[in-house]
């Protein structure tokens, strides 16, 4: 008889705020070897139906070997949506979108208009509800939380980090849409400049090869070519990231750094970025 394969030491949990409304669904990976003196370091991700087999899956290989991976054990909260599939688009587009946001058309005839605009409530959920909740089970090093995004969720680490910068230690911006609604992002940047004295966190950003002006080799010749080359120009997810990081990098206390990674597009850097979360969450110090 066929058993389910269950993720390792992964329990699931529908969570509904205190406000009311539908509920998250909120992955937590406590490990099973001994706490460390300090508590746990936690990874937080957003998207969490997509991502948290391939975390902690990562971190398992890893930290069995620290001497080989200078990865070690913590905690993995993933926060996603009480569906079958890997996304809710329509949940994330206003969890993960700054305010004050935009309606767009359904995504499919007879669905709901599309609404962004919810990622300041979204940050609020996650500090004041989810943190609390996570450290009433298992110890937590307080000094050593992550945040993880990609894409939206990408944007949405960076919009935690220029409104909320002391809410993590560590921010990983994968593909961040950073252009989205005429860069609404930059708006929370600038007041952020002028106030980041004082603050120590390390901010990872990145692309894929395939979100430079080249397309994967099995796009050329495609029928939309044309059409895939002029949406690059408009979304510019290397160059706007790759400045991001530059312009952060050159603040006090920020340790900011570009990674682009060769092969990849928009979501087969994935699986690649998860891992360069839970080597920057987990790393052994």
């Amino acid at each position: 008889m066929a058993t389910p394969a269950l993720i390792a030491d992964t329990t699931v949990h529908d969570f509904v705020g205190k406000s009311g409304g539908d509920p998250w669904r909120v992955f937590i990976h406590v490990p099973s070897g001994p706490m460390p003196e300090a508590g746990w370091p936690v990874l937080y991700m957003t998207d969490g139906n997509a991502v948290i087999g391939t975390a902690v899956d990562a971190m398992r290989a890893q930290a069995l070997y620290p001497a080989g991976t200078n990865v070690g054990w913590g905690v993995i909260v993933a926060i996603g949506y009480p569906v079958e599939g890997a996304y809710d688009p329509l949940r994330r587009s206003w969890d993960l979108g700054p305010p004050p946001g935009r309606t767009y058309p359904p995504f499919h005839e007879g669905t709901p208009e599309v609404r962004t605009g919810g990622a300041g409530d979204f940050l609020a959920f996650i500090e004041a509800e989810l943190k609390p909740w996570v450290a009433s089970r298992t110890r937590i090093d307080e000094s050593r939380q992550a945040l993880y995004g990609h894409s939206f969720g990408g944007l949405f680490a960076l919009y935690a980090l220029f409104t909320r910068p002391l809410s993590f230690s560590t921010f990983i911006a994968a593909s961040p849409a950073i252009y989205w609604e005429d860069r609404v992002i930059d708006r929370f940047l600038e007041r952020f400049e002028a106030a980041v004295p004082g603050l120590k966190a390390d901010v990872i950003l990145s692309a894929g090869e395939y979100e430079t002006e080249k397309l994967a080799p099995f796009q050329v010749g495609a029928e939309d070519e044309e059409k895939r080359l002029a949406q690059k120009k408009l979304i510019l997810t290397d160059e706007f990231a790759r400045a991001m990081a530059e312009r952060l990098d050159a603040l006090p206390g920020l340790r900011a750094s570009f990674e682009l990674h060769a092969g990849e597009n928009h979501m087969s850097i994935l699986p690649v970025t998860v891992n360069r979360a839970v080597q920057a969450a987990f790393a052994v110090r």
